[in-house]
This record gives C-alpha cells, sequence and structure tokens, in this order.
C-alpha cells in the first residue's frame, strides 16, 4: 500500500516514522529571492521558539562537487541533468530533511522537486519519467510561491549575480545571446512553475513587491500554518534558548528533548540535523 506521505513509493530502505516536524518549502523561478527570504526566516522562527534548519537545492554534501563540475562544461543533456538533481535530493532528504523531522524541528527547503519537474520537462524530459524519478520525495506540509514576471526579474539579476547559462537556458537556444535567452526561458519556465501552483494548490505570494513585503507574507503564512498545527495537538518542540542561531538552536532541541524523555530513537536524528547545521 502506497504511503501517504510520499510523492511514489517512498524510499524503500528507510520508512520514516514519527515525524514531528515541519516541512516548509520556498519555492520559485532564478532570481526571485528565495535564499535571501529563508535566511531571514531562519532567526524569526527561532525567537518564536523553533529549532530550524534549511536545505537549499544541488547542495549536498555527496552531489555539491559533482554538480558543479558537470555544469561547468555545459554539456549536460536532459536525462544526465535529471539524474544530477534526483540523487542530490535524496541525499539530502535522507541526511538532512528525514533527520531534522524526526528531531521535531522545522525544515525550510530552499526548492523542492517541482524546480526539477519544471527544468526536467523544458529540457525535454518525460514528464511522466521526470516524476516517478522524485517518487520517494515527500510531501511537504506547506509549499510557498514566490511568484513573479519576466519584467520583475530582469532587474533583479542584472543587479544581482547576473545572467547565466543555464538560468538562460542557453543550452535550448531560445535566443541569439543571453539576454534574450534569459527572458525566453524565464518566460517559459515561470509558466511551468504557474501551472504547478495550480496543480498542487502552493500558497502564492507576489514576488514583484519589496523583499520586506515578502518576508511579512511569508510570517504571516507560517506563522498560521504552525499554529494550527499546534491548535490540532502537533506542537514542534520548543527550543529552550530563544536567542540561539543555527546550531545553538539544535543544541537546545536536543537538551529539550532529552529533558522532555523523548523516545532514544530520536537522539541519532538530532545528532544528524547537527552535523548538517554546523556544515
Amino acid at each position: 500500500m502506497k504511503d501517504s506521505r510520499f510523492y511514489g513509493n517512498g524510499l524503500p530502505y528507510r520508512r520514516p516514522a514519527n515525524l514531528k516536524g515541519s516541512l516548509i518549502v520556498i519555492e520559485g523561478t532564478d532570481h526571485v529571492g528565495r535564499s535571501t527570504q529563508v535566511e531571514m526566516l531562519k532567526p524569526w522562527l527561532e525567537v518564536e521558539g523553533y529549532g530550524v534548519v534549511s536545505t537549499r537545492w544541488t547542495r549536498s554534501a555527496l552531489l555539491y562537487e559533482t554538480i558543479a563540475e558537470a555544469k561547468a562544461g555545459n554539456r549536460l543533456n536532459a536525462t544526465t541533468f535529471a539524474l544530477l538533481y534526483a540523487a542530490d535530493f535524496a541525499d539530502r532528504l535522507e541526511n538532512e530533511i528525514i533527520p531534522a523531522l524526526r528531531a521535531g524541528l522545522v525544515v525550510l527547503a530552499d526548492r523542492y522537486m517541482y524546480t526539477a519537474w519544471a527544468r526536467n520537462k523544458l529540457m525535454g524530459a518525460d514528464p511522466t519519467w521526470s516524476r516517478a524519478l522524485f517518487g520517494f520525495a515527500l510531501v511537504p506540509d506547506l509549499v510557498l510561491y514566490l511568484k513573479v514576471d519576466v519584467s520583475s526579474l530582469i532587474p533583479r539579476a542584472l543587479e544581482g549575480k547576473g545572467m547565466d547559462y543555464w538560468e538562460s537556458g542557453m543550452n535550448l537556444a531560445y535566443g541569439a545571446d543571453l539576454f534574450d535567452s534569459f527572458c525566453n526561458y524565464q518566460r517559459r519556465l515561470i509558466r511551468e512553475f504557474n501551472a504547478l501552483a495550480r496543480e498542487f494548490n502552493f500558497t502564492t505570494i507576489d514576488a514583484r513587491k519589496p523583499p520586506e513585503y515578502i518576508q511579512n507574507k511569508l510570517r504571516q503564512h507560517i506563522g498560521n500554518f504552525l499554529r494550527q498545527r499546534k491548535s490540532a495537538g502537533q506542537a514542534q518542540p520548543q527550543a529552550v534558548a530563544a536567542n540561539g542561531v543555527g546550531g545553538a538552536v539544535v543544541e537546545a532541541a536536543a537538551v529539550h528533548a532529552t529533558e522532555a524523555s523523548v523516545e532514544p530513537a530520536m537522539v541519532p536524528d538530532l545528532d544528524a540535523a547537527k552535523v548538517q547545521v554546523a556544515k
């Protein structure tokens, strides 16, 4: 029988139990400001008393360097791209996300497999195959989608790190130069994200607004979700020291779990979460 916590068959070698934490995903296209918003959310949640860890796309300890080297060659086809994304995600799910959730922490995911589905489709990968490839993924508790249009995205890209080869879809020849390709590729990518938002009922936030507005909206939605979960009897373990950040908050959650006589099986997961935060 299919486990409803997963999109597909899950991880056959690791059936997670007692996932007490909350998995919150921030989605959106390139240059929309996801990472900045996640970094602003973490200290706010910690002050609210939650232990927090964050995880970023293509940042697994196992695959990070491999993906960076592969992308540097500008020669990845759709299948290779999809498989590298899936391997990175599986490694982070097993070694970061699930341990943190079992430890009762809030996990902020900067992108999720929706990014892969959108990009893979534009690269020509079969959508059915692409979705099945990520069947091991946990269903998030909340997905917040930062929606933007290309005209608002262009100045952010130019003022930030610029337009690169992959974010501009140069491998797909969407334009005669980097700028034209960026506009055409991102327009198509945003269209795919919008379709996914409708299909999976994302909570949509207008990312054309200033960063402060976006952050306030994110806090509003996340705060409402966590309060509703708490009122439903699924409260997160509170961090003992609200003024700590990063590893200090995970330490506080570990102390709280120990003092509350939580089952011993949680201890390794807290240790694993501490290791990931320290990296």
